[in-house]
Protein backbone atom coordinates (compact mmCIF):
# COMPACT_ATOMS: atom_id res chain seq x y z
CA UNK A 1 0.00 0.00 0.00
CA UNK A 2 0.95 3.73 -0.96
CA UNK A 3 1.38 5.42 2.57
CA UNK A 4 1.73 8.85 3.43
CA UNK A 5 3.30 11.68 2.03
CA UNK A 6 4.45 12.88 5.56
CA UNK A 7 4.23 16.48 4.91
CA UNK A 8 1.15 17.45 6.92
CA UNK A 9 -1.06 15.71 9.50
CA UNK A 10 -3.61 13.17 8.29
CA UNK A 11 -7.11 14.29 7.31
CA UNK A 12 -9.84 11.30 7.65
CA UNK A 13 -9.42 10.77 3.87
CA UNK A 14 -5.66 10.05 4.01
CA UNK A 15 -7.23 7.48 7.49
CA UNK A 16 -9.77 5.99 5.24
CA UNK A 17 -6.69 4.65 2.97
CA UNK A 18 -5.37 2.63 5.90
CA UNK A 19 -8.74 1.71 7.32
CA UNK A 20 -9.76 0.39 3.80
CA UNK A 21 -6.50 -1.68 3.76
CA UNK A 22 -6.73 -2.97 7.30
CA UNK A 23 -10.26 -4.75 6.65
CA UNK A 24 -9.28 -6.31 3.78
CA UNK A 25 -6.03 -7.47 5.45
CA UNK A 26 -8.17 -8.53 8.51
CA UNK A 27 -10.25 -10.72 6.41
CA UNK A 28 -7.12 -12.48 4.38
CA UNK A 29 -6.59 -13.56 7.60
CA UNK A 30 -9.43 -14.61 8.75
CA UNK A 31 -9.62 -16.11 5.43
CA UNK A 32 -6.27 -18.28 6.80
CA UNK A 33 -4.03 -16.51 4.44
CA UNK A 34 -0.61 -15.81 6.08
CA UNK A 35 -0.63 -11.56 5.10
CA UNK A 36 2.86 -9.54 4.52
CA UNK A 37 1.17 -5.88 4.77
CA UNK A 38 3.67 -3.22 3.89
CA UNK A 39 3.16 0.11 3.82
CA UNK A 40 5.59 2.76 3.27
CA UNK A 41 6.18 6.66 3.96
CA UNK A 42 7.15 8.98 1.49
CA UNK A 43 9.73 10.90 3.63
CA UNK A 44 11.32 13.07 1.18
CA UNK A 45 10.00 14.91 -1.77
CA UNK A 46 9.38 18.53 -2.91
CA UNK A 47 6.84 19.36 -0.62
CA UNK A 48 8.16 17.90 2.53
CA UNK A 49 11.51 20.77 1.12
CA UNK A 50 8.92 23.21 0.18
CA UNK A 51 7.58 23.34 4.00
CA UNK A 52 11.26 22.96 5.66
CA UNK A 53 11.86 26.77 3.88
CA UNK A 54 9.41 28.01 4.34
CA UNK A 55 9.15 26.54 8.31
CA UNK A 56 12.98 27.29 8.82
CA UNK A 57 12.87 23.48 10.21
CA UNK A 58 15.10 20.35 8.93
CA UNK A 59 13.33 18.16 6.51
CA UNK A 60 13.23 15.23 8.40
CA UNK A 61 11.99 16.98 11.45
CA UNK A 62 9.01 17.95 9.22
CA UNK A 63 8.53 14.36 7.84
CA UNK A 64 9.11 12.77 11.46
CA UNK A 65 6.60 14.74 13.15
CA UNK A 66 3.97 13.95 10.34
CA UNK A 67 4.69 10.36 10.22
CA UNK A 68 4.01 10.13 14.19
CA UNK A 69 0.55 12.22 13.42
CA UNK A 70 -0.03 9.32 11.05
CA UNK A 71 0.57 6.57 13.21
CA UNK A 72 -1.62 7.75 15.89
CA UNK A 73 -4.33 8.38 13.63
CA UNK A 74 -4.15 4.60 12.41
CA UNK A 75 -3.95 3.66 15.84
CA UNK A 76 -7.26 5.64 17.06
CA UNK A 77 -8.97 3.97 14.48
CA UNK A 78 -8.41 0.52 15.47
CA UNK A 79 -5.72 -0.33 12.07
CA UNK A 80 -3.58 -3.35 12.79
CA UNK A 81 0.04 -1.85 12.08
CA UNK A 82 1.73 -3.38 8.88
CA UNK A 83 4.16 -5.91 8.87
CA UNK A 84 6.94 -3.04 7.81
CA UNK A 85 6.44 0.12 7.57
CA UNK A 86 9.58 1.17 5.69
CA UNK A 87 10.80 4.98 5.20
CA UNK A 88 11.93 5.89 1.42
CA UNK A 89 15.20 7.58 2.84
CA UNK A 90 16.16 4.33 3.93
CA UNK A 91 16.30 2.73 1.18
CA UNK A 92 18.57 4.79 -1.36
CA UNK A 93 20.70 1.84 -2.34
CA UNK A 94 17.73 -0.28 -3.47
CA UNK A 95 16.86 2.40 -5.50
CA UNK A 96 19.89 3.25 -7.03
CA UNK A 97 20.35 -0.32 -7.97
CA UNK A 98 17.04 -0.64 -9.42
CA UNK A 99 18.19 2.86 -11.64
CA UNK A 100 21.57 0.47 -12.38
CA UNK A 101 19.38 -2.18 -13.83
CA UNK A 102 17.48 0.29 -15.94
CA UNK A 103 19.81 1.99 -17.63
CA UNK A 104 21.85 -1.28 -18.49
CA UNK A 105 18.34 -3.05 -19.89
CA UNK A 106 17.97 0.45 -21.90
CA UNK A 107 14.50 1.55 -19.89
CA UNK A 108 16.32 4.45 -18.73
CA UNK A 109 19.22 6.93 -19.40
CA UNK A 110 21.33 9.93 -17.07
CA UNK A 111 20.95 13.18 -18.21
CA UNK A 112 22.99 16.77 -16.25
CA UNK A 113 23.29 14.09 -12.95
CA UNK A 114 19.11 13.24 -13.74
CA UNK A 115 18.47 9.74 -14.55
CA UNK A 116 15.22 9.12 -16.54
CA UNK A 117 12.97 6.61 -17.24
CA UNK A 118 12.22 6.18 -21.72
CA UNK A 119 8.31 6.22 -21.60
CA UNK A 120 8.43 4.39 -25.63
CA UNK A 121 10.99 1.84 -24.33
CA UNK A 122 8.23 -0.03 -22.45
CA UNK A 123 5.51 -1.34 -24.71
CA UNK A 124 2.75 -1.61 -22.34
CA UNK A 125 3.26 1.89 -20.28
CA UNK A 126 -0.28 3.31 -19.50
CA UNK A 127 -1.88 -0.62 -19.44
CA UNK A 128 -3.27 0.45 -16.20
CA UNK A 129 -4.86 3.84 -16.65
CA UNK A 130 -6.18 2.73 -20.37
CA UNK A 131 -4.86 6.04 -21.62
CA UNK A 132 -2.73 6.79 -25.13
CA UNK A 133 1.00 7.78 -25.65
CA UNK A 134 0.34 10.22 -27.62
CA UNK A 135 -2.35 12.05 -25.87
CA UNK A 136 0.01 11.98 -22.69
CA UNK A 137 1.27 15.49 -21.73
CA UNK A 138 4.13 14.97 -18.69
CA UNK A 139 4.76 18.26 -17.01
CA UNK A 140 8.56 19.22 -16.44
CA UNK A 141 9.71 19.51 -12.93
CA UNK A 142 11.88 22.39 -12.12
CA UNK A 143 15.86 21.03 -13.28
CA UNK A 144 14.46 18.44 -14.70
CA UNK A 145 16.46 18.86 -17.75
CA UNK A 146 18.36 17.01 -20.62
CA UNK A 147 15.00 14.71 -21.46
CA UNK A 148 15.28 12.90 -24.37
CA UNK A 149 11.24 12.46 -24.76
CA UNK A 150 9.10 15.48 -22.97
CA UNK A 151 7.11 12.76 -21.29
CA UNK A 152 9.68 10.47 -19.82
CA UNK A 153 9.69 10.96 -15.58
CA UNK A 154 12.51 11.42 -13.61
CA UNK A 155 14.16 8.46 -11.45
CA UNK A 156 17.14 10.69 -10.04
CA UNK A 157 16.75 14.29 -9.84
CA UNK A 158 20.36 16.42 -9.76
CA UNK A 159 21.20 18.20 -6.10
CA UNK A 160 20.04 21.20 -6.18
CA UNK A 161 22.03 24.05 -3.38
CA UNK A 162 20.64 23.47 0.20
CA UNK A 163 18.20 20.98 -0.80
CA UNK A 164 18.85 16.98 1.17
CA UNK A 165 20.53 14.68 -1.32
CA UNK A 166 22.33 11.66 -1.36
CA UNK A 167 25.32 9.87 -3.34
CA UNK A 168 24.63 7.72 -6.26
CA UNK A 169 26.89 6.88 -9.68
CA UNK A 170 25.47 10.18 -11.44
CA UNK A 171 26.37 12.53 -8.30
CA UNK A 172 24.46 14.09 -5.48
CA UNK A 173 21.02 13.67 -5.85
CA UNK A 174 17.52 12.79 -4.38
CA UNK A 175 15.04 9.81 -5.52
CA UNK A 176 12.28 10.67 -7.62
CA UNK A 177 8.56 9.53 -6.23
CA UNK A 178 7.65 6.86 -8.51
CA UNK A 179 11.09 5.04 -7.66
CA UNK A 180 10.68 4.51 -4.53
CA UNK A 181 7.81 2.71 -4.23
CA UNK A 182 8.52 0.21 -6.93
CA UNK A 183 12.21 -0.28 -5.16
CA UNK A 184 10.61 -0.39 -1.30
CA UNK A 185 8.16 -3.17 -2.89
CA UNK A 186 10.77 -5.09 -4.41
CA UNK A 187 12.69 -5.53 -1.67
CA UNK A 188 9.83 -6.25 0.96
CA UNK A 189 7.95 -8.47 -0.92
CA UNK A 190 10.02 -9.76 -3.86
CA UNK A 191 9.34 -10.04 -7.87
CA UNK A 192 6.11 -10.73 -7.37
CA UNK A 193 3.17 -9.92 -5.09
CA UNK A 194 -0.29 -10.54 -4.64
CA UNK A 195 -2.23 -7.30 -4.32
CA UNK A 196 -0.79 -3.45 -4.60
CA UNK A 197 -3.38 -0.83 -3.26
CA UNK A 198 -3.60 3.04 -3.04
CA UNK A 199 -5.76 6.24 -3.26
CA UNK A 200 -7.61 6.71 -6.61
CA UNK A 201 -5.60 9.60 -7.88
CA UNK A 202 -2.62 7.78 -7.67
CA UNK A 203 -3.17 5.21 -10.84
CA UNK A 204 -1.81 8.20 -12.92
CA UNK A 205 1.02 8.56 -12.99
CA UNK A 206 2.35 7.14 -9.81
CA UNK A 207 1.32 3.78 -10.24
CA UNK A 208 1.51 3.60 -14.00
CA UNK A 209 4.99 4.75 -13.41
CA UNK A 210 5.75 2.41 -10.47
CA UNK A 211 4.55 -0.82 -13.08
CA UNK A 212 6.60 0.43 -15.78
CA UNK A 213 10.16 0.92 -13.53
CA UNK A 214 9.07 -2.71 -12.03
CA UNK A 215 8.47 -4.56 -14.81
CA UNK A 216 11.35 -3.20 -16.98
CA UNK A 217 13.44 -3.97 -14.63
CA UNK A 218 12.37 -7.49 -14.68
CA UNK A 219 9.30 -8.11 -12.13
CA UNK A 220 6.16 -9.59 -12.64
CA UNK A 221 5.29 -7.28 -9.74
CA UNK A 222 1.26 -6.62 -8.60
CA UNK A 223 -1.06 -9.57 -9.56
CA UNK A 224 -4.31 -7.10 -8.37
CA UNK A 225 -4.52 -3.32 -8.32
CA UNK A 226 -6.88 -1.88 -6.06
CA UNK A 227 -8.05 1.42 -5.40
CA UNK A 228 -10.02 3.17 -2.39
CA UNK A 229 -12.49 6.00 -3.26
CA UNK A 230 -12.13 9.43 -1.89
CA UNK A 231 -13.53 11.15 1.58
CA UNK A 232 -15.07 14.66 -0.31
CA UNK A 233 -16.74 17.91 0.76
CA UNK A 234 -18.72 19.36 -1.16
CA UNK A 235 -17.90 16.79 -3.91
CA UNK A 236 -14.24 17.69 -4.38
CA UNK A 237 -11.70 15.47 -2.71
CA UNK A 238 -10.70 16.14 0.82
CA UNK A 239 -7.19 17.65 0.44
CA UNK A 240 -4.49 20.23 2.30
CA UNK A 241 -4.16 22.18 -0.65
CA UNK A 242 -8.07 23.02 -0.71
CA UNK A 243 -8.01 23.79 2.95
CA UNK A 244 -11.26 21.80 3.73
CA UNK A 245 -9.34 19.18 5.08
CA UNK A 246 -10.60 17.58 8.47
CA UNK A 247 -7.37 16.47 10.39
CA UNK A 248 -8.03 13.06 12.52
CA UNK A 249 -6.33 14.60 15.55
CA UNK A 250 -9.55 16.80 16.16
CA UNK A 251 -11.98 14.53 14.59
CA UNK A 252 -11.32 12.07 17.82
CA UNK A 253 -11.84 14.63 20.32
CA UNK A 254 -15.72 15.06 18.77
CA UNK A 255 -16.40 11.69 17.73
CA UNK A 256 -15.74 8.27 19.33
CA UNK A 257 -12.84 6.74 17.20
CA UNK A 258 -14.61 3.72 16.83
CA UNK A 259 -17.60 6.09 15.01
CA UNK A 260 -15.26 7.27 13.20
CA UNK A 261 -13.64 3.71 12.10
CA UNK A 262 -17.38 2.52 11.40
CA UNK A 263 -18.66 5.65 9.51
CA UNK A 264 -15.41 5.49 6.91
CA UNK A 265 -15.10 1.69 6.76
CA UNK A 266 -18.78 0.96 6.71
CA UNK A 267 -19.18 2.19 2.62
CA UNK A 268 -17.80 0.02 -0.33
CA UNK A 269 -13.97 1.11 -0.93
CA UNK A 270 -14.58 2.30 -4.06
CA UNK A 271 -17.73 4.51 -3.48
CA UNK A 272 -17.13 8.22 -2.42
CA UNK A 273 -17.91 9.17 0.81
CA UNK A 274 -19.51 12.76 0.91
CA UNK A 275 -17.94 14.14 4.60
CA UNK A 276 -20.94 15.50 6.67
CA UNK A 277 -22.13 16.08 10.24
CA UNK A 278 -25.02 14.07 9.62
CA UNK A 279 -23.41 11.35 7.89
CA UNK A 280 -21.53 11.09 11.04
CA UNK A 281 -24.18 10.95 13.38
CA UNK A 282 -25.84 8.27 11.51
CA UNK A 283 -23.29 5.94 11.58
CA UNK A 284 -23.14 7.12 14.98
CA UNK A 285 -26.83 5.81 16.32
CA UNK A 286 -26.19 2.69 13.45
CA UNK A 287 -23.20 1.82 15.76
CA UNK A 288 -25.09 2.31 18.88
CA UNK A 289 -27.77 -0.06 17.74
CA UNK A 290 -25.21 -2.79 17.43
CA UNK A 291 -23.54 -2.13 21.21
CA UNK A 292 -27.06 -1.94 22.47
CA UNK A 293 -27.95 -5.27 21.63
CA UNK A 294 -24.72 -6.63 23.05
CA UNK A 295 -25.18 -4.52 26.35
CA UNK A 296 -29.28 -6.08 26.70
CA UNK A 297 -27.46 -9.79 26.62
CA UNK A 298 -24.92 -8.58 29.25
CA UNK A 299 -27.36 -7.46 31.34
CA UNK A 300 -29.91 -10.35 31.12
CA UNK A 301 -27.03 -13.34 30.92
CA UNK A 302 -24.20 -11.70 32.77
CA UNK A 303 -22.26 -12.89 29.59
CA UNK A 304 -21.45 -10.03 27.30
CA UNK A 305 -18.04 -9.96 27.72
CA UNK A 306 -17.58 -13.63 27.87
CA UNK A 307 -18.98 -14.16 25.01
CA UNK A 308 -16.58 -15.60 22.63
CA UNK A 309 -16.83 -15.37 18.77
CA UNK A 310 -18.63 -17.61 16.96
CA UNK A 311 -15.73 -20.31 15.38
CA UNK A 312 -17.49 -18.81 11.66
CA UNK A 313 -18.94 -15.96 10.56
CA UNK A 314 -22.61 -16.64 8.76
CA UNK A 315 -22.48 -17.61 5.40
CA UNK A 316 -24.23 -14.73 3.92
CA UNK A 317 -21.33 -12.59 5.95
CA UNK A 318 -18.60 -14.34 4.20
CA UNK A 319 -20.31 -13.95 0.92
CA UNK A 320 -20.12 -10.64 0.52
CA UNK A 321 -16.68 -10.34 2.12
CA UNK A 322 -15.36 -12.41 -0.64
CA UNK A 323 -17.23 -10.65 -3.30
CA UNK A 324 -14.62 -7.40 -3.92
CA UNK A 325 -14.39 -6.62 0.29
CA UNK A 326 -18.38 -5.95 -0.05
CA UNK A 327 -18.70 -4.03 3.45
CA UNK A 328 -21.93 -3.14 2.87
CA UNK A 329 -23.59 -6.18 1.50
CA UNK A 330 -21.81 -7.69 4.99
CA UNK A 331 -22.82 -5.19 7.75
CA UNK A 332 -26.48 -5.74 6.28
CA UNK A 333 -25.50 -9.44 7.66
CA UNK A 334 -24.75 -8.08 11.21
CA UNK A 335 -27.82 -5.35 11.41
CA UNK A 336 -30.10 -8.39 10.59
CA UNK A 337 -28.32 -10.84 13.12
CA UNK A 338 -28.63 -8.09 15.58
CA UNK A 339 -32.53 -7.82 15.29
CA UNK A 340 -32.91 -11.70 15.72
CA UNK A 341 -30.78 -10.93 18.85
CA UNK A 342 -33.43 -8.48 19.98
CA UNK A 343 -36.12 -11.06 18.81
CA UNK A 344 -34.53 -13.71 20.76
CA UNK A 345 -34.25 -11.67 23.94
CA UNK A 346 -38.25 -10.05 23.68
CA UNK A 347 -38.78 -14.06 23.40
CA UNK A 348 -36.95 -14.62 26.75
CA UNK A 349 -34.64 -16.97 24.54
CA UNK A 350 -31.39 -16.68 25.96
CA UNK A 351 -29.80 -19.01 24.13
CA UNK A 352 -30.21 -17.74 21.04
CA UNK A 353 -29.93 -14.45 21.88
CA UNK A 354 -25.84 -15.36 23.11
CA UNK A 355 -25.37 -17.35 19.73
CA UNK A 356 -26.58 -14.12 17.92
CA UNK A 357 -24.47 -12.10 19.81
CA UNK A 358 -21.66 -15.00 19.33
CA UNK A 359 -22.09 -14.48 15.34
CA UNK A 360 -22.32 -10.81 15.76
CA UNK A 361 -18.58 -10.41 17.40
CA UNK A 362 -17.16 -12.77 15.08
CA UNK A 363 -18.44 -10.45 12.08
CA UNK A 364 -16.93 -7.75 13.70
Amino acid sequence: LCGATVQAAPHIGHIRSGLNFDIMRRWFEYRGLRTTFIRNVTDIDDKIIAKSAEQGRPWWSIGYENERAFTDGYQALGCLPPTYEPRATGHITEMVEMMRGLIERGHAYEADGNVYFAVTSFPEYLGLSNQELDNLLQPTGEGETGKRDPRDFALWKTAKPGEPSWESPWGRGRPGWHLECSAMAHKYLGTVFDVHGGGLDLIFPHHENEIAQAKAYGDEFARYWVHNAWVTMSGEKMSKSLGNSVLVSEMVKRWRPIVLRYYLGTPHYRSMIEYSEEALREAESAFARIEGFIQRVGELTGTAGAVEPAAEVPPAFAEAMDDDLGVPQALAVVHTTVRQGNSALAADDKEAAVARLAEVRAML
